[in-house]
């Protein structure tokens, strides 16, 4: 099942003109990887705060080949990014990641998970609320086995509750073109100078070992 939604990801993804971003400045043309580059690689869906954050932290990870922002979690079909930031279509903002299973493990993809969030609180610092809450979502035994047995393994080191939910796999919904790759093309937006570009740093400073 991981890779269904290969097939029907890559075109929307293969070439795109992005739209004008919110600091007012063209943007240049993105170019998705290839169905070609893309070949063997398995899925994992994440959700932990605002996804442009969520998907730079990925996309610096070893094995990983590509990042695709989106929703998942709830139960409204094709949800807008103004649907889901208004609460009404229960669904997170989430990223789906691409992933070489010969050099990097799912169970290493949660660890990047919970090792770059507070999981005790229900969305991000400066993001909260359902659209921005924490899930791993699983689409088999082995995945779920997993996720449970690294919340428990977490859990020791907060003094509060983890709040993630892990939660079985349904449907996963691209977002809007001008969201892919937002942090690597908008390094001067606010929100990404203040927010995502130090998050991705704190990331890159706990696990070098990881990164790229």
């Amino acid at each position: 099942m991981k890779n269904l939604l290969l097939s029907s990801l890559i075109p929307l993804f293969l070439f795109f003109q992005v739209q004008e971003c919110e600091n007012g400045n063209q943007q240049n043309t993105y170019q998705a990887p290839t169905e070609e580059e893309l070949a063997g690689t398995e899925i994992a869906y994440f959700a932990s705060g605002c996804f442009w954050c969520v998907e730079a932290i990925y996309e610096s990870v070893k094995g990983v080949k590509e990042v695709v922002s989106g929703y998942s979690g709830g139960t409204k079909a094709n949800p807008t990014y103004e649907e889901v930031g208004r609460k009404t279509t229960g669904h997170a903002e989430t990223v789906a990641v691409y992933y070489d299973p010969e050099v990097v493990s799912f169970e290493t993809l949660v660890k990047v998970f919970y090792g770059s969030q507070d999981a005790t609180t229900y969305g991000q610092n400066p993001d909260f609320g359902e659209p921005y809450r924490s899930i791993i979502f699983f689409e088999n035994e082995n995945e779920k086995a997993v996720a449970e047995a690294a919340k428990v393994a977490e859990a020791k080191n907060y003094s509060k509750p983890i709040v993630t939910e892990i939660k079985r796999f349904e449907k996963f919904w691209p977002a809007e073109e001008y969201h892919q790759d937002y942090e690597k093309r908008n390094p001067n937006q606010p929100y990404v100078r203040s927010v995502s570009i130090p998050r991705l740093n704190r990331f890159k400073k706990k696990f070098p070992e990881l990164l790229k």
